[in-house]
């Protein structure tokens, strides 16, 4: 059998710092919510926005959670969420002599530049970028690897968007490529 394709978020590593309180299930819920609500919202008028949250996420409870993380998130940062924006962006590129397919939250691209955007929905939030796990980093890491092969000769930037604090962070290009130099493909 073929090896399967690597995914930039399963390349090892810690995805939290310890002390979320959020069991795993509750967690990806929320997490799932959430990047729903960041990639439909910005789509519709605001009036439609409770109209449209209720159709993406029918558990009344859950989505009385994460909707207002969300819309604060969108208010944060309105140049993320434009039109001249690409949203879950499937790319596939070779990664560690392996072929690799991931999918980019938020796709900014001009000119000179590339700017990888990944949706975090962590409740415990690291106070700066190279206090953040390890899985990320090295997903992270993936996602520029992968945009320099596809955007060759354009700058390469990667952040995060931790939707808790609706804070970006953006990550310096050495701290994401050494934790991806870490990585070790069974």
């Amino acid at each position: 059998r073929p090896a399967q394709p690597l995914s930039p978020s399963n390349l090892g590593g810690a995805k939290a710092i310890p002390g979320d309180g959020l069991d795993e299930d509750t967690a990806k819920a929320r997490g799932t919510a959430i990047h729903l609500l960041l990639e439909y919202l910005p789509t519709v008028p605001a009036a439609d926005h409770g109209a449209l949250a209720a159709t993406l996420i029918p558990d009344a409870t859950l989505r009385a959670d994460v909707l207002p993380e969300a819309l604060a998130t969108i208010a944060a940062h309105p140049a993320l969420f434009t039109a001249d924006t690409l949203t879950e962006v499937e790319i596939t590129a070779e990664l560690l002599g392996r072929t690799m397919r991931g999918t980019i939250d938020r796709l900014i691209i001009t000119p000179d530049r590339v700017t990888a955007i990944d949706y975090k929905t962590n409740r415990v939030i690291p106070a700066r970028p190279q206090d953040t796990p390890d899985g990320i980093l090295r997903q992270m890491g993936a996602y520029a690897h992968a945009l320099a092969q596809i955007y060759p000769g354009r700058r390469i930037d990667t952040a995060i968007l931790w939707t808790r604090e609706a804070r970006l962070m953006p990550l310096p290009p050495d701290i994401v490529s050494a934790s991806l130099s870490c990585t070790t493909i069974p």
